[in-house]
């Protein structure tokens, strides 16, 4: 089958109101900011948008509005994560009969189950839908079992679909692994980093990248995301230097970080649900961090 390349792919926040309930009319302005500043592709609900404290049908709920306002404007790829097969299975069936251009899911959540039951987890999501399917590897946040080169290359040879690995581990010969062992089976095989440090990433052979820091600075994102395309690697120390400080800042804050910089660019999306921290007390110190960041001082103010 065709694969599309994603390109730079936004993950947004959830926005909740008050009462905890998802708040659709700024989601709704929320991804026309994201389109007006570089999004490729939509990733709906990642980890960014605490997709693990949306129940199913909220989750299904912010696909088909997702994939409705956008109007096929860029693509939609669906976050089907869950920790039962069927679950995640059924949830990729849905977002294909949405209209997402693509699924994604990641190691089951709470289990850590051996490789070969994880290879018939993925296998029977990827084999629920015949649009593409990218798996999502962050060890550092899914801690237990690991996704190995062995395992991508089983995938590969069970799954018409399964069309890439988007990988956070940082981790160089596993990503080098996947590449040259990956497109020797598939040509058209997709890596993606899942994380803004996109010049290692590039220089192995990503053609993609994930971004939850591009609702806070858009256009530091875009910079280095562009520059890494060029494959202009030492132009884009700087920039990559950039986004690893502002990666820092937001998540020494804590689980609050990244609506709490939201907050500060005059993006407010809300507070996270629990059990995540409120912004509280915390805050205060985060905006004043951010607000010493010359290089935010370039990046668009409010909506």
């Amino acid at each position: 089958m065709a694969f599309f390349i994603p390109g730079l792919v936004h993950t947004p926040v959830t926005p909740f109101s008050r009462d905890n309930r998802i708040d659709f009319d700024l989601f709704g302005k929320l991804i026309e900011f994201h389109l007006r500043n570089g999004a490729e592709t939509l990733a709906v609900p990642m980890h960014a948008g605490e997709s693990v404290s949306l129940s199913d049908e909220e989750q299904r709920a912010l696909l088909k509005f997702t994939v409705k306002h956008v109007n096929k404007r860029v693509p939609v790829i669906a976050h089907v994560s869950d920790s039962g097969t069927g679950i995640a299975a059924a949830r990729a069936r849905h977002a294909e009969e949405a209209g997402a251009a693509a699924i994604i899911a990641t190691t089951p959540y709470y289990w850590t189950p051996p490789p070969a039951m994880i290879l018939e987890h993925f296998a029977q999501i990827g084999s629920s839908v015949k649009i593409p399917f990218f798996v999502y590897y962050s060890p550092e946040e899914m801690r237990g079992t690991k996704v190995s080169t062995d395992l991508v290359l089983k995938l590969i040879e069970r799954l018409g679909n399964f069309a890439g690995l988007a990988d956070a581990s940082l981790d160089w010969q596993f990503m080098i692994n996947i590449v040259s062992n990956g497109r020797r089976i598939r040509p058209d095989f997709q890596l993606l980093s899942g994380t803004e440090y996109m010049v290692s990433a590039g220089a192995i052979g990503a053609t993609s990248m994930f971004s939850s820091l591009a609702a806070v600075a858009p256009r530091l994102v875009r910079r280095l995301y562009d520059i890494c395309r060029r494959e202009k690697y030492f132009d884009a120390r700087k920039p990559q230097e950039e986004i690893a400080a502002l990666r820092q800042v937001i998540k020494k804050a804590g689980s609050p970080g990244l609506k709490g910089a939201l907050r500060a660019m005059g993006r407010a999306c809300g507070e996270p649900r629990p059990p995540l921290e409120a912004l509280g007390d915390s805050y205060g110190k985060l905006a004043a961090e951010l607000s010493d960041m010359e290089v935010l001082r370039e990046e668009p103010r409010g909506w």
